[in-house]
Parts: structure tokens; C-alpha cells; sequence
């Protein structure tokens, strides 16, 4: 499978199937933050699905892909204080303001930088249309959070602190969105890098949460906990590892704003599954998202 993925790079079919693993990205992706937003501790989620993703990547890391060469280990480390650092932001915006505020917020700024990054490392240029596409979809990004911070938000107390996170955990997914391509880029096979990424990147986290959950007077209990996580690495495994095929078979900047459709997916969880509301004010913004996303994909 590696050579045939290999073999796409660059190739129609290969600008293809990164569209459609992008768009499936940006769905698991929204299922990935309300799985860790949802009835736990953001930061035990985010530990029980670390361990998770961790355990079920470290026998085909070890056993099944092809060994990394020595110049993967400082990608890899490089990769891992990055992801470590953009984990611990988001669970602290997570538990400081409202899902559907803060996530928008953050896949808005991290879709921008990620495109301007791209442009700086990869030498990706956008076209005019593009760029009116982007401007589209951020537009109803930022349009949503400010949407929701009206009328949905109910830690407002904390709301300052929850935004100035969330635009710095945007930084982060701009810097790992960026990062990650040039690890997979760099590795030899691309199930390399992706197996060795999930085993390592699996380590911090449920220490730090099972330290948390000790500590707790109130402990939840660990069953519901774990089989989260599971659910959880499992969705990892193909929103993250979507994403980070498709910067390896086509742009990144193309790939980073695609995946942003994911503020729409939330939205729709959010009501479906949160039970939040959704309005016609709301739909609108969402479509101006799918917009932006189609009018990048289709001026490119």
C-alpha cells in the first residue's frame, strides 16, 4: 500500500484521494473534539486517548512498518513537543469556554496560519480565488464563534482567557499541520512516520491524566473512561493520519483549509449530540464554510 500511495504524489488521482481524506478528516475531527469536550474531564479524555492510540500504534511501529532512518529521530522529537504543547492548550481552552465557541476559534486561526506556512516552508502559492475562498470560509468560521459567543456561551466568566487560548491553539495546529507534512514528507514510507508518530505521541498525556484522576475526590469511572478512549484513538488514527497522507500527496494549504469544513460537522454535533442549539443564523455561516472550502478546491 505504501508504493501505490507513493506512486499518487503529484498525480491527478493522488489530488483526488487527498480531497476526499481531507473532507473525512475534517469530519473525525469534530468527532475527535467532542469526544474529548464531552461528559469527562477534558484532560482525562485526552489521556485515556492518548494511551489509547499509543498502545494499538506500538506493534506495528515495532513490528510491521519499515524502521525509521536516523534523520527521523529529530523530526520525531521536534513533532512530539509540538503536539505535546498544542494538547495541553486546547484541553486548558476546553475547560475555560464552550465547545462551539472555542473550536471555531481555533480551526479558524489554524487554517490561516497553516496557509501561510505552507507558503513560507513549501513555497505553495494561492491563487486570487483562492484567497477569496479562504476569506469565505474564515468569514463563516469566526462568523459562527462570534455567533455562539452572543447567544450560546455560558462560561463567560472566563471567556477571555478561553479565546486568547484558542487563538493560540490555532497557532499550534497551523505549526503541526505544517510540521507533520514535512516529517511524512521525510520519511521513506508514510506508515512509517504515522505509526512511529501515534507511539510516541501517545506517552505524555495519560501520565499527566492518571495523576489527574487520582487526585480527584470525585473519580469517574475508569470503564466508560477507557472505552472513550478507544473510540477516541481509533477516530485519531484516521482524522490525523488522513490528514497528514494528504499533505503528502498534494498542497497543504489546500489540505489544512479543506479539513476546516470541521467547524460545520461540529456545529451539526453540537446540536445533535450536545443538544445545543442550531438556527437559520447558524446554518447560513456554515454554508459560507462548505463555500469557502468548494471555492478553494475548485480554483486551485
Amino acid at each position: 500500500m505504501s508504493a501505490w500511495l507513493i506512486s499518487l504524489e503529484g498525480t491527478a488521482a493522488g489530488h483526488s484521494l487527498a480531497l476526499w481524506l481531507a473532507l473525512l478528516a475534517a469530519f473525525l475531527h469534530a468527532v475527535f473534539g467532542a469526544l474529548q469536550k464531552g461528559r469527562h474531564d477534558p484532560w482525562l479524555s485526552r489521556g485515556a486517548i492518548d494511551a489509547s492510540y499509543g498502545l494499538m500504534a506500538a506493534p506495528f511501529a515495532l513490528f510491521v512498518v519499515p524502521w525509521p532512518g536516523s534523520h527521523m529521530w529529530p523530526i520525531f522529537a521536534g513533532a512530539w513537543v509540538i503536539h505535546v504543547a498544542y494538547k495541553v492548550l486546547q484541553a486548558l481552552a476546553y475547560s475555560k469556554g464552550s465547545y462551539t465557541v472555542v473550536y471555531p476559534v481555533v480551526r479558524g486561526t489554524g487554517s490561516l496560519f497553516a496557509v501561510v506556512g505552507a507558503y513560507l516552508i513549501f513555497g505553495e502559492v494561492f491563487t486570487t480565488a483562492q484567497w477569496g475562498g479562504v476569506a469565505v470560509l474564515l468569514s463563516g468560521i469566526f462568523g459562527l464563534a462570534a455567533y455562539n459567543l452572543r447567544y450560546l456561551d455560558s462560561q463567560r466568566e472566563t471567556l477571555q482567557v478561553a479565546l486568547a487560548l484558542a487563538v493560540v491553539t490555532g497557532l499550534f495546529v497551523a505549526l503541526y499541520t505544517t510540521y507533520d507534512a514535512y516529517g511524512i514528507r521525510s520519511a521513506a514510507d508514510p506508515f512509517t512516520f504515522l505509526a512511529w508518530f501515534f507511539m510516541i505521541d501517545g506517552i505524555v498525556m495519560p501520565i499527566y491524566a492518571a495523576m489527574r484522576w487520582r487526585a480527584m475526590t470525585d473519580r469517574p469511572a475508569l470503564p466508560p473512561l477507557m472505552a472513550r478512549g478507544v473510540l477516541g484513538g481509533l477516530v485519531a488514527f484516521a482524522s490525523f493520519g488522513g490528514i497528514m497522507l494528504a499533505t503528502r500527496l498534494d498542497k497543504v494549504g489546500e489540505a489544512a483549509v479543506l479539513r476546516e469544513t470541521s467547524t460545520v460537522f461540529a456545529a451539526l454535533i453540537g446540536w445533535l449530540v450536545l443538544k445545543e442549539t442550531v438556527g437559520p443564523r447558524r446554518i447560513a455561516l456554515m454554508t459560507l464554510i462548505a463555500a469557502g472550502a468548494v471555492i478553494v478546491e475548485m480554483s486551485g
